[in-house]
């Protein structure tokens, strides 16, 4: 599964757009979830950032455990841009993954 790479200049920059809220990184952490919403694995890769300044790239990854509380914090920016399909997905994942434990 492919998942989302980000480029930014450095890491600073990334930085200030967690600090923003930036939509962008809330739609991959979300998509990425409700694909793996059955995985076995205890942690999945979310996207990648890739800093041209310091010529790395960095893998955020998420915990399974993290998983419904990532998608109830996450929920709230699609009901802002009022993507209901998607919000519908979300709480579907949610408690698809409430029934797992």
């Amino acid at each position: 599964m492919k998942i989302k790479e980000f480029k930014v200049k450095s890491v600073n920059e990334f930085q200030e757009l967690v600090n923003k809220k930036d939509f962008n990184i809330s739609y991959a952490v979300v998509d990425s979830i409700l694909k793996n919403l059955k995985t076995s694995k205890k942690q999945i890769k979310v996207f990648s950032v890739k800093c041209d300044e310091e010529n790395s790239i960095l893998d955020i990854t998420l915990n399974k455990k993290d998983f419904i509380d990532t998608l109830k914090c996450n929920l709230v920016y699609f009901e802002d841009r009022e993507m209901y399909e998607e919000c519908q997905k979300i709480n579907d994942g949610i408690k698809l993954l409430s029934n797992l434990k």
